[in-house]
């Protein structure tokens, strides 16, 4: 059930990034590959017609949120669809035989099909805050520039966790560290462009 466990949340983890990516290499790695089995109920999502939805989404979002001010439009939007993403991508990857899961048990068995769901959509949303309070700090302190490179970033970011969690997924305990020593940098780095707004206006007024 560990196994089991960081595949779902490095996929959901990677929604929270990008709504569409682990979806896509989900169910395009289970249509044409044999590297993930879907369980019946979430087979749906290596269906040609999601995958051309999906690929179409992707390409949408991936201009999107390269573009200032655009990028805070969408992330708007995306509070809703990411965390959907990631309940969808934790369920089903939770679920599904992989090259390291031959027989993956029922996880959270008593709970349903929708606590898996609800878990994945959790830790989409948790990620999703932390995108969306970084980008505007990042924009700030490159007027702008920095828009495209940071979410080319998480762009590929995600495309590997998707793939790590799906092949490899113990190697998800090292993406886990990352975020959790990234989260404190960001907090203070929040905290000091707030210090440095107050600072600003409070030398407006004293002029």
């Amino acid at each position: 059930m560990v196994l089991e466990v960081l595949t779902g949340t490095g996929l959901a983890a990677s929604a929270g990034l990008n709504a569409y990516i682990p979806l896509l290499i989900t169910g395009a790695l289970a249509r044409y590959t044999s590297v993930i089995d879907l369980p019946g109920g979430w087979q749906w999502l290596g269906n040609e017609w999601v995958l051309g939805i999906l690929a179409v989404l992707l390409a949408v979002e991936f201009v999107a949120d390269k573009v200032p001010v655009v990028d805070h439009v969408n992330d708007l939007v995306q509070t809703v669809v990411r965390p959907t993403a990631g309940g969808l991508a934790f369920g089903a990857g939770s679920a599904s035989e992989t090259v390291t899961v031959n027989d993956p048990d029922s996880f959270f068995a008593s709970g349903g099909q929708w606590l898996p769901v609800l878990v994945g959509v959790l830790i989409a949303l948790g990620v999703h805050l932390l995108k969306s309070t970084a980008r505007p700090v990042i924009n700030a302190a490159t007027a702008g520039i920095g828009a495209p490179v940071a979410s080319t970033a998480e762009d590929a970011t995600s495309v590997v966790m998707s793939l790590v969690a799906i092949i490899l997924p113990v190697l998800m305990l090292v993406f886990l560290v990352g975020f959790a020593l990234f989260l404190p940098w960001l907090l203070r780095r929040r905290a000091d462009r707030r210090r440095e707004r107050q600072a600003a206006r409070e030398a407006g007024f004293r002029v």
